[in-house]
């Protein structure tokens, strides 16, 4: 199976906003102490990983350029 680019791109800005969504939870917790467990964590940040992947695959198309400089 091979993945078109525009879905590489999409399941890559997932990744990256599931472990953003995990670094600000941390430094959250660091700093005020929040109770929550992990899996509670790690599935709000499965979450939004799946909403920005489905986002950035549905409006990638609207912000590609258009060819004219």
């Amino acid at each position: 199976m091979t993945l078109t680019p525009r879905t590489k791109a999409s399941l890559l800005w997932g990744v990256v906003g599931a472990l953003a969504f995990l670094v600000l939870v941390q430094g959250y917790d660091l700093v005020v102490g929040l109770d929550v467990g992990f899996a509670s964590r790690f599935a709000v940040a499965a979450l939004v990983g799946v909403v920005a992947a489905g986002l950035t695959h549905r409006l990638r198309p609207r912000f590609e350029p258009k060819g004219r400089t």
